[in-house]
């Protein structure tokens, strides 16, 4: 059966049981419904809404060169096709503190599970590309922080704090004196986020933070750190940001142009999934049964 798109009042809740849980958690990167989907029924513990990979699959940079409006309308998607909790990419707010605070709102009514804010500049640009990157005023986005809490409309509903301050080379002390700040601001959880090749800067905060609050790692760029060393430093949740997306554009650009090149779809049906498996991914068979019964004369679609 499909998500049943109703509100979730408990998936902040969960989404926190999650964080402060011994055991690490885990988030795919989803961009669209049938990627949430997917996520959902391979088990992981959240789906990441990612701002780069929903940017992308739309034919956008991470720049914020989609809307708010754009960003709801993918995870109302989303939301109807799995009850797995969804943390949501929300970049820089889409602006200052009342732009955030109002997709906070909307975000609250839709029953996603929380939303993750990093402390730079308006527009943002992705981490890993080379361009600017600066960080906010932190004063400026513990308003942020403070308006986002006072307007979601469940206590459980989640505030991630993203700090960039390692990303910029502003240094282990900017980092952690700004997540101290934001987690006094009201911040459920702390992602700090590296561009490094190793686990080293990420792990080092992890020593200094001591629990203060649950912290989230994205090994995008570390991604050979065994995961066990990010459980026994405190992390309470992994997030695989991008690779469904990435995946997905090997796979689409491999099929594409070998059957351009073919002038044959002949030879790639190791390479795609049968349609009774894209059937069985959405529950066709459900609509049929409900045909049955809601339809006796067939006469659906008339």
């Amino acid at each position: 059966m499909l998500g049943n798109g109703n509100a979730v009042p408990d998936a902040g809740a969960a989404l926190k049981r999650l964080l402060a849980r011994d055991r690490l958690a885990f988030a795919m990167e989803a961009h669209n419904p049938l990627a949430a989907r997917i996520v959902g029924n391979a088990g992981f513990d959240v789906v990441w809404a990612s701002g780069f990979s929903i940017s992308t699959a739309l034919g956008k940079r991470d720049r914020n060169e989609v809307s708010s409006t754009q960003l709801i309308d993918v995870l109302q998607g989303m939301r109807e096709v799995t009850d797995t909790p969804i943390l949501v990419d929300a970049d820089t707010g889409f602006g200052d503190f009342n732009n955030f605070r109002l997709l906070v709102r909307r975000l609250s009514v839709m029953g996603v599970g929380g939303a993750c804010i990093e402390d730079k500049t308006f527009p943002k640009l992705n981490s890993f590309v080379n361009g600017r990157q600066v960080l906010i005023d932190a004063e400026e986005f513990c308003g942020k922080i403070r308006a986002a809490k006072d307007s979601q409309l469940s206590n459980d509903f989640c505030i991630v704090a993203r700090t960039e301050a390692l990303v910029v080379g502003a240094g282990m002390h900017e980092a952690l004196e700004r997540a101290e700040r934001y987690r006094l601001a009201g911040a459920d959880a702390i992602l700090i986020h590296s561009k490094e090749k190793t686990a080293d800067q990420v792990l080092e905060f992890a020593l200094h933070w001591a629990g203060r609050t649950p912290l989230i790692a994205v090994p995008t760029t570390y991604s050979e750190t065994p995961c066990e060393l990010f459980e026994a430093s405190g992390f309470g949740l992994v997030i695989w940001a991008n690779h469904m997306i990435r995946a997905s554009v090997a796979a689409m650009s491999e099929v594409c142009n070998q059957v351009s090149s073919q002038r044959s779809v002949q030879g790639i049906s190791n390479k795609i999934v049968a349609m009774e498996e894209v059937f069985d991914l959405f529950d066709y068979a459900e609509v049929t049964a409900a045909e049955r019964r809601y339809c006796p004369n067939g006469a659906a679609g008339a």
